[in-house]
């Protein structure tokens, strides 16, 4: 289908460019931006006058549930939401049932993503066999069966010469680890950040040193072994700090923070509310506006949805026992520019954040806007809001701290590989 996007704001952060043009789309791809193609004729024209027109959001994180967790949500429901939310590309951890430890898990969850032919899906392969942080899997094989790079999602590595063999595997094939940084034993039981907070409420705390002490063993072992290596949801301010320090050194290093973690903190967790009950936990003010400023200079590459869909049952639990996780797909647009807003972020710079910089994380051509480039496009409308609600959400998962909230910029459009996956209120569309 030939698509024609009329007067709409193109913002391309990978060219740091921002302004007032068409777009043309053909067999899938970006055929024209400004004046059409010679003999272009439009089978359906997107009227988006006052609207911006973005690269489709990369997500880093989501968890889509499937295999083994379909009574929580559905690879159905939750890349509804993904297009919802204006996420073309997205990354999917290990940690299903079974743990995608074997090729043939891995493929089978391609081909099931991909008969679906929404968003595209990334999965990220399992570092070690079952997530046990015992033995490293057949990343050779996992790999050429689609994965983009290895991880132990939320269970750390305890035994510190596993981890050592994992990154000299991986640095022997080029492979990218993917890790978040905790401490076996000093984040073993704690559900809230050490901290006043923790203390009055008489909750188990993570101390920041669970991610210090991580992130120092991490970067030695980087030393060592010459890895790539991707750091995974940065909670703390000393945290960003090691990384910022790691960088200025020249190590192989990117980093990622939750978008749950750019706007809240302890104190929102109020009255043990399980909304706000988040794996790695929120932390101090001080951490979020050292999360905050690590965006604004680079430091952070990206920020994720970290979208994990949770039962309601399992939120209706005391804040201890529940379920940590939040849905996120349909939320990362909006808490970015809700961000860029606060922090007076140019919305270019903001959006970056979610597309071409979490694509070069991926080493995938994906997030940006130019001719040839695969036609995942996110319409959106800056300056309206909505309110989440359960009712507004695709995800099958409704849980999120931001249940309430009037948040910024509604997604129009989200068109993947140049169809429109998704449209909403979108009544300036017409045929040609």
């Amino acid at each position: 289908m030939k698509i024609h996007i009329q007067g709409g704001t193109l913002i391309d952060p990978a060219a740091g460019t921002e302004q007032q043009q068409d777009v043309y789309i053909e067999a899938g791809k970006i055929a024209a931006i400004g004046a059409a193609p010679a003999g272009f004729e439009a089978d359906r024209t997107l009227d988006a006058r006052g609207l911006v027109v973005a690269p489709g959001l990369v997500d880093l994180s989501a968890r889509l549930r499937e295999p083994g967790y379909e009574h929580k949500a559905t690879l159905d429901s939750e890349m509804n939401a993904a297009l919802a939310g204006g996420v073309t590309t997205l990354v999917c951890p290990p940690d299903t049932d079974p743990v995608l430890d074997e090729a043939g898990l891995v493929e089978m969850l391609k081909h099931r993503a991909g008969k679906l032919a929404r968003a595209q899906v990334h999965p990220l392969g399992a570092l070690t066999v079952g997530l046990k942080g015992q033995v490293i899997t057949e990343m050779v094989s996992l790999t050429e069966a689609g994965c983009i790079g290895f991880t132990q999602a939320d269970t750390p590595i305890a035994d510190t010469q596993v981890l050592l063999r994992a990154l000299q595997y991986a640095s022997t094939y080029g492979y990218a680890v993917w890790l978040r940084p905790q401490d076996a034993y000093l984040s073993k039981g704690g559900v809230a950040a050490s901290g006043a907070l923790a203390s009055r409420l008489g909750l188990a705390g993570v101390p920041v040193s669970a991610e210090t002490i991580a992130l120092h063993t991490l970067f030695e072992l980087m030393r060592v072994t010459g890895a790539r290596v991707h750091v995974q949801h940065l909670s703390s301010a000393a945290g960003v700090a090691l990384v910022r320090a790691a960088k200025a050194e020249g190590l192989p290093v990117t980093c990622d923070v939750t978008a749950n973690h750019v706007h809240l903190i302890d104190m929102d967790i109020g009255y043990f509310d399980a909304q706000f009950r988040l794996d790695p936990p929120l932390r101090q003010q001080r951490d979020r506006e050292a999360i905050r400023t690590g965006l604004a200079d680079g430091t952070i590459d990206a920020i994720c949805s970290q979208h994990t869909p949770v039962d309601d049952d399992e939120k209706l639990l005391p804040f201890a026992e529940a379920t940590p996780g939040a849905t996120g797909l349909e939320l990362f647009l909006s808490l970015t520019v809700k961000w860029a807003q606060e922090a007076r972020i140019p919305l270019a710079k903001a959006l970056a954040h979610v597309t071409s910089a979490p694509a070069a994380v991926m080493q995938r051509d994906a997030g940006r806007l130019a001719v040839g480039a695969r036609a995942d496009l996110c319409v959106f409308d800056p300056h309206a809001h909505w309110r989440v609600e359960p009712r507004a959400l695709k995800s099958q998962g409704h849980n999120t701290p931001f249940l309430g909230y009037e948040l910024p910029a509604v997604v129009r459009a989200t068109l993947v590989a140049g169809r429109v996956g998704f449209e909403r209120g979108f009544d300036r569309v017409a045929s040609a």
